[in-house]
């Protein structure tokens, strides 16, 4: 009998020192592209075939040093799909030199000052008694919430949902939760 609970023990112990090696060495992948813990949210965010009008916005409105930076940052990166439902003619509209400062405005109000992974995200949805208020870049608030046991969701100013469909894509700056909309600050 001690011999099979030091063997047990023995695999248990094995097991806990395997996993986090494992869980380490995991990239997420986004867009069909893995997107790797060492590089920078825009380094990762270029090769996502999914997020291509964010990328276009991040470069049109001069961002692209600012989230290569040291942070960190918490992005909520809305998807090609989420940008492809505002109304027609917007995101060309957003692109143009003259509206550059709307589109900075739209686009920093998808970030957060510091790393906000899904546990501390849940930790503080919990402790705000079901939901955790986020202060963006741009100045406004975000409010998330759960929708369910697991799914997280991001209201915005508006009182728009977003569904939070990949959480926790580790950078070297940071953090990316991919999102299903884009978020609207108040104006």
């Amino acid at each position: 009998m001690k011999r099979l609970y030091l063997a047990a023990s023995a695999a248990a112990l094995a097991l806990m020192i395997a996993v986090p090696t494992i869980a380490a060495t995991e990239t997420v992948r986004v867009g069909g592209q893995p997107m790797f813990p060492n590089k920078t949210i825009v380094s990762n965010a270029v090769n996502s075939a999914d997020h291509t009008t964010l990328v276009a916005a991040v470069k049109a409105a001069g961002l692209v040093n600012t989230l290569n930076g040291p942070g960190p940052f918490t992005v909520f990166a809305p998807v090609n799909s989420a940008f492809a439902a505002l109304p027609a003619g917007t995101v060309g509209n957003l692109l143009k030199p003259e509206n550059k400062p709307m589109l900075t405005k739209v686009l920093t109000y998808h970030v957060v000052s510091g790393t906000y992974d899904s546990n501390k995200l849940r930790r503080m949805i919990s402790e705000g008694n079901g939901s955790a208020m986020l202060k963006t870049v741009e100045g406004d608030t975000l409010v998330v919430m759960m929708n369910g046991s697991t799914n997280m969701i991001v209201k915005d100013a508006k009182g728009d949902i977003a569904d939070i469909t990949i959480a926790d894509v580790n950078q070297s700056n940071g953090v990316i939760h991919v999102i299903d909309k884009v978020l609207l600050p108040a104006s």
